[in-house]
């Protein structure tokens, strides 16, 4: 007897699946607004998925075009209208609804309506975060749910939009965090350093420089078209003149729109020498605080300087960037302004910038690239 009771319940869910197997079904058009992907597209879709779930004889697309004039239903997105389509394709079931793509969602609604008993027996609606190409994976989401299957609770846990301040595809998630690279070109006295000769206290190089550097990013304000970023740059400037000029940056930055539109600006910090003393526009040399022919020629006091600033053949008693002087901690205040292209999930951040500091500075252009682990 207990063997017998096992079976007998074997039995009745094969029959019960049996009959569910042999009901036919078809697929009426799906409307789409606002998507890539048309209501032919969303429809075949759903004919597959519905494939998948493996309780209908769904009819294909060759199926579905013994009906004697097809078109007239190509529009077909009301009750009345799909029991008459379903009636011409001669199925027990028909399935149809719409696809919004809403902002940053995506909004699908399924109907299934019973042809014998003209009365829509099910109606299912999910919210997906906007992520059009995993479309097919969102239909099959809805037409288990509807036929009380258990989905794939990962898949669904990352398809499913999330109601946040801050939404999954908005434009305040975009971390831009990734290497920088670009050059630059040095205006006023930090120009003359570079290119002035070593043997005068230059660095001898051209003014156009390369960087090359990472940024770090972090969002601390964030809404649909707007964040708020703190932004780290460490930063190598003159490599391919064998010149090794480190900086490190600390930016508060503001990305704006869809378009990714930013603005950043803040201190930025470096090392570099000094020397204190004359400098001669005339032959492009420092008479510095170090060299023995200053003291001899001028016999000048630096202590009383302090207090009486003089001149000297009409130069001025200065501190200037001086290679052969003592190491200096400097500081610069950059301000940058660019935007965001994208490529799929590749985000390719373009900005030019200006590094200002006494008498001086460097302006420039930088790009970086970064791929967005999205959810999918």
């Amino acid at each position: 007897m207990k063997r017998i009771k096992p079976f007998i319940i074997t039995l009745i869910l094969n029959l019960m699946h049996t009959l569910s197997f042999n009901q036919t079904i078809g697929v009426g058009p799906i409307k789409t607004f606002n998507l890539h992907a048309s209501n032919h597209i969303a429809s075949t879709i759903a004919q597959l998925e519905l494939i998948k779930i493996n309780q209908y004889q769904v009819l294909d697309r060759f199926d579905m075009q013994e009906v004697s004039d097809l078109k007239a239903f190509n529009q077909c997105f009301g009750k009345t209208c799909l029991i008459e389509f379903g009636k011409e394709l001669n199925v027990d079931y028909i399935l149809s609804g719409n696809i919004d793509g809403l902002g940053q969602k995506i909004v699908i609604t399924l109907k299934l309506i019973n042809i014998r008993n003209q009365k829509i027996v099910k109606t299912h609606t999910c919210e997906f975060d906007n992520q059009e190409k995993e479309l097919q994976r969102m239909i099959g989401i809805v037409i288990q749910e509807m036929h009380e299957i258990q989905p794939n609770q990962d898949i669904k846990k990352q398809l499913m939009f999330r109601n946040e301040l801050i939404v999954s595809n908005n434009v305040g998630r975009v971390n831009n965090s990734g290497p920088r690279m670009g050059f630059a070109y040095t205006v006023g006295d930090l120009n003359q350093f570079m290119t002035r000769e070593k043997k005068f206290g230059g660095l001898e190089m051209s003014p156009f420089v390369s960087n090359l550097g990472w940024q770090f990013e972090g969002q601390y304000v964030g809404t649909e078209n707007f964040s708020a970023l703190f932004e780290g740059l460490i930063n190598f400037t003159g490599l391919e003149q064998g010149r090794f000029i480190p900086s490190v940056s600390l930016l508060n930055g503001f990305r704006f729109g869809k378009k990714g539109w930013e603005i950043a600006f803040g201190p930025s910090f470096g090392f570099s020498k000094t020397s204190v003393g004359f400098f001669s526009t005339k032959d492009k040399n420092l008479f510095g605080e170090d060299e023995e022919r200053y003291w001899t020629e001028y016999e000048f006091n630096q202590t009383e300087y302090a207090e009486n600033p003089i001149y000297s053949y009409g130069y001025e008693y200065d501190r200037y960037l001086d290679n052969r002087g003592r190491l200096d901690i400097t500081t610069r205040w950059i301000v940058g302004l660019g935007r965001t292209f994208k490529s799929g999930a590749l985000n390719i951040p373009v900005n030019v910038f200006y590094s200002s500091q006494k008498d001086g500075g460097m302006i420039g252009v930088s790009l970086g690239f970064n791929v967005t682990r999205k959810k999918s």
